[in-house]
């Protein structure tokens, strides 16, 4: 599965960006999907994550609140709202998805086996 992500911009601190999560297979709307990011000089850790129906999602503490993970299975798309952005929100987002079929989302703990190429949010202060 090849995925896709978009949606990536400048921001003011305070607004919104919709990221955007494209696969290249049918087969992804029974994958369970997780958003990564990574900011210059840091690890990459864990934002979101959301089951294969969508009926289960799991988010960080720091993001708690603030970003809605949803997804669109006939479009073969996995959406990440932010919302009330802040500096440090800024990084290169990732989308990974992982074939584990299962109820719940698999939040960090997932093996996500596939991931996409990242896509930049950086928020001014």
């Amino acid at each position: 599965v090849q995925l896709q992500a978009s949606g990536g911009g400048l921001v003011q601190a305070g607004g919104s960006l919709r990221l955007s999560c494209a696969a290249s297979e049918r087969t992804f709307k029974n994958y369970a999907v997780g958003w990564f990011r990574q900011a210059p000089g840091k690890e990459r850790e864990f934002v979101a994550a959301i089951s294969w129906s969508g009926g289960s999602t799991e988010f960080a503490d720091s993001v708690k609140g603030r970003f809605i993970i949803s997804r669109d299975n006939a479009k073969n798309t996995v959406y990440l709202q932010m919302n009330s952005l802040k500096w440090e929100d800024t990084a290169v987002y990732y989308c990974a998805a992982d074939p584990t079929w299962g109820e719940y989302a698999l939040g960090p703990r997932g093996a996500y086996d596939y991931w996409g190429q990242g896509t930049q949010v950086t928020v001014s202060s």
